[in-house]
């Protein structure tokens, strides 16, 4: 008889280690929000996402041998309903453009499809030309523009929506 992969048990995707995050992982991901944003998120807003029971934090990791293995990216998203919402999707400057932003994305729809979702939708700047082909790629079609999302920059958003 097959087993069932547990929840918490990290997947392999695209040759890199994919789990959930713990509290534990907390300091790491803190380096890697820092690293890859002007305005990352706090700890206290990761440990409510990691409270909630529609949120889920997913890791994106390298083994490295004979250490611990290596952060590459993260993406946080909610199920709510039959709705995937992606909420961040973070890659360590030093490792963008090796798949890790794509490898976190398949899980993310992946686990959508498993709960029977009928789609997935996010937010994006404007000017993320490379996150906005990647989400195009995966077959998401934007359907409209949040002005000045990002309050800070000033900067607006564009929605965009994946019907499975």
């Amino acid at each position: 008889m097959r087993r069932m992969r547990e929840e918490g048990e990290p997947r392999i995707h695209h040759g890199f280690s994919i789990r959930k995050m713990t509290e534990a992982d907390l300091t790491a991901v803190m380096a890697l929000e820092k690293a890859a944003f002007k305005n990352p998120w706090s700890p206290e807003l990761l440990r409510r996402e990691l409270e909630h029971e529609w949120s889920t934090i997913l890791l994106v990791e390298e083994p490295q041998p004979e250490t611990a293995p290596l952060l590459l990216g993260l993406a946080i998203f909610w199920i709510v309903h039959d709705e995937v919402h992606v909420l961040n999707v973070a890659t360590a400057p030093q490792h963008r453009r090796r798949g890790v932003a794509r490898a976190v994305m398949d899980e993310v729809l992946e686990r959508g499809k498993a709960r029977r979702c009928s789609l997935a939708t996010l937010e994006v700047r404007r000017s993320n030309e490379a996150a906005l082909q990647l989400y195009r790629s995966l077959g998401f079609r934007p359907v409209g523009i949040r002005p000045n999302y990002y309050v800070d920059e000033g900067e607006d958003a564009v929605v965009m929506v994946l019907d499975f």
